[in-house]
């Protein structure tokens, strides 16, 4: 059924504070995949602990807030369709912030087709309110469409270049990756439960696609940045496909700032239209 666009858009911007500490930064780079590769020590190990810019996309998250009865959304239809992200400072290692999110536009595709909804979060240090990241993201409602409202003005995609890419990365998966990463914050069963992901038409638990986000931000910064996560200045991507933990993925990297993962077994593309600006 149609979504009530003008209840979503005057909801109030709601405040969420997080204190999280040097193990919880660990925690997520192993999630993320880091600790495979013998030159990612410095995600993984406190003498010279950086934080994987990724990891804003977790840092003061609302959970799955689209699943409360009184947004009036189809919950079960819901994609995660695209990803930004803007980093002003190094991501701290241990801390307390205060996240600052609220809808920042839906478009409405039609009443066969859906609506995509953006929403936005600024990230801030909790005692300083120094600004440290924005992160959006867009979810693609595939039952909440035909509201009435405008489809023009939605997010274009980062085209990809009609070359080769300048660098290919391969960057292995764990088996139970995505078990490790739920440990960050997003418990979605359909990640952990083989019989969940079989009703939910897959052959077992995907990997969560901010998962497949951080794998590909590790390419990038020790591609690209040269192992400085403080360099990495943004990151954008819009998901195509699942991943399968234990799946090998390949991130074709172009010098002008493009990149696309593909899980390489199936030569499926996971990630495309990536987006990245360094120092």
């Amino acid at each position: 059924m149609p979504l009530d666009y003008d209840m979503l858009m005057g909801l109030p911007a709601w405040e969420i504070r997080q204190d999280y500490s040097r193990r919880d930064t660990m925690l997520y780079a192993l999630g993320a995949g880091a600790g495979i590769e013998a030159d990612e020590l410095d995600f993984v190990y406190e003498p010279r602990l950086q934080a994987l810019p990724s990891m804003a996309a977790v840092l003061t998250h609302p959970g799955f807030w689209q699943k409360d009865p009184k947004y009036g959304l189809t919950w079960q239809k819901l994609l995660h369709g695209e990803q930004w992200l803007r980093v002003y400072r190094p991501i701290p290692v241990e801390g307390s912030l205060v996240g600052t999110m609220r809808v920042e536009e839906i478009y409405d595709k039609g009443a066969d087709k859906g609506a995509v909804l953006l929403w936005r979060r600024e990230i801030a240090d909790a005692a300083t309110g120094e600004a440290i990241a924005t992160v959006r993201g867009s979810s693609f409602l595939r039952a909440d469409g035909g509201f009435g409202g405008s489809s023009s003005g939605a997010p274009v995609p980062h085209p990809i270049p009609e070359r080769a890419a300048d660098r290919i990365v391969e960057l292995r998966t764990r088996p139970e990756q995505a078990l490790i990463y739920r440990l960050s914050g997003d418990y979605n069963p359909l990640h952990a439960d083989p019989e969940i992901a079989k009703a939910a038409g897959f052959d077992r638990p995907i990997l969560h696609g901010l998962c497949s986000y951080a794998v590909a931000c590790r390419a990038i910064v020790m591609g690209p940045c040269g192992g400085d996560a403080s360099r990495l200045r943004a990151l954008d991507v819009r998901f195509s496909s699942p991943v399968y933990p234990g799946e090998t993925l390949s991130v074709e990297i172009w010098n002008e700032g493009s990149f696309r993962v593909t899980a390489a077994e199936r030569g499926t593309v996971a990630i495309n239209n990536g987006y990245f600006e360094h120092d």
